[in-house]
């Protein structure tokens, strides 16, 4: 899973980027609303909260705005009965598997948008069911390995209920149960360690190696479009680009 790790990485610096700009924000925001509509303003009987919020923070959106998002979404009247949750699944160049996760109030736009980028960079959308097998649901917290021993790594993370950890490049991977995220991260920030990003996932169980250059430009491509639209949240890919190709695409 390297290569898709990689681009988890590259994504979070992209995405803190995007930060600054105040795009990411909004996604996050809208993330926030639609849990806490959905279940309530207490993140500790809302895990889907509880999670949206751990992610905010991993990109350091200040802690006014979360608690903005939480109380306009648990209000009444909230703008969150507009959005809808829809996944959408296909396949990317090389086989490459591709999960889209979005929050929209218009369906119709969001899914002809999807559609286009799909065609646009060689892939094809495809019917519920025909990708989410190929992937598990995950509590997944990103740790920077400069400095940082694996051995106690594994044992603060394990004191949350952390599963695995695995070393990836610059980063340590930390995955657990998707209830047990929470708990990691707070484990392993009170061991003194830092955090790149927590957050759901979903985790491929098998990955598709993309060597061509050519062929990884266009899955990167398709990733990214999908990323840039404002009604997606999360897309999830199986793919494993080696380091080499990857940055060559990436730059």
């Amino acid at each position: 899973m390297s290569g898709h790790s990689k681009w988890s990485s590259i994504k979070h610096k992209k995405g803190a980027a995007d930060a600054k700009r105040g795009r990411l924000f909004s996604k996050l925001t809208r993330a926030i609303i639609v849990a806490a509509k959905e279940g309530g303003g207490d993140p500790a009987a809302n895990l889907a909260l509880q999670n949206a919020i751990e992610k905010a923070r991993s990109y350091s959106m200040p802690k006014e705005n979360i608690e903005r998002a939480v109380a306009k979404g648990a209000g009444e009247g909230g703008d969150s009965a507009a959005f809808e949750a829809i996944v959408y699944e296909g396949y990317g160049p090389e086989g490459v598997a591709v999960i889209v996760e979005a929050l929209t109030d218009n369906k119709n736009r969001t899914a002809s948008e999807v559609r286009h980028a799909f065609t646009k960079f060689g892939g094809s959308l495809g019917t519920a069911g025909a990708v989410a097998w190929q992937f598990e649901r995950r509590g997944v917290v990103v740790v920077p390995a400069a400095g940082v021993d694996e051995e106690e790594l594994f044992l603060a993370a394990a004191d949350g209920g952390a599963e695995d950890v695995q070393a990836d490049g610059d980063v340590f991977q930390v995955t657990s149960a998707t209830e047990n995220l929470s708990a990691v991260r707070e484990a392993i920030e009170a061991a003194g360690f830092a955090i790149e990003s927590a957050e759901l996932s979903m985790v491929p169980k098998t990955t598709v190696v993309v060597e061509d250059e050519s062929a990884a430009k266009s899955v990167m491509r398709l990733i990214e479009a999908l990323e840039d639209d404002d009604d997606v949240q999360e897309v999830y890919a199986n793919f494993d680009i080696p380091d080499k190709v990857l940055e060559a695409v990436a730059s």
